[in-house]
């Protein structure tokens, strides 16, 4: 898979499922994961590590690309992360940036408002 649009709806068709198998698959080893403003970590164990914990409680995920933008080895997307917990739906105004190294992601950065959704999010 090359396409830089097609590598991204698997990732977070993947990640929107918690298969976090198949959403490594699609990143380097050394893929530099930002979870801004949380922070940094490295590769598939990485990701998995932040997202396994993260997406625990959730029901259901949803992630709905609003817009993207590619340039070469680069892709920037706009979307509507949408989380069902038992009290509801949450969602989570995100913006996506992704670098791209022999077919899959090779960095992968996310910006968001935290605030907005830790005021919802269940703490136990």
């Amino acid at each position: 898979m090359s396409d830089p649009l097609a590598i991204i709806k698997a990732f977070t068709d993947a990640i929107a499922v918690k298969d976090y198998e198949t959403a490594g698959a699609l990143m380097t080893e050394d893929c530099e994961y930002t979870n801004l403003p949380l922070g940094s970590v490295t590769g598939p164990a990485g990701m998995k590590a932040v997202l396994e914990p993260f997406f625990a409680p959730t029901i259901e995920n949803e992630f709905v690309l609003i817009r993207t933008v590619v340039d070469g080895n680069r892709a920037v997307t706009e979307r509507l992360d949408r989380h069902r917990l038992a009290t509801g739906w949450v969602e989570l105004p995100v913006c996506g940036v992704f670098e791209f190294r022999d077919g899959k992601i090779s960095v992968w950065r996310e910006y968001f408002d935290a605030a907005t959704i830790m005021a919802k999010w269940p703490t136990a």
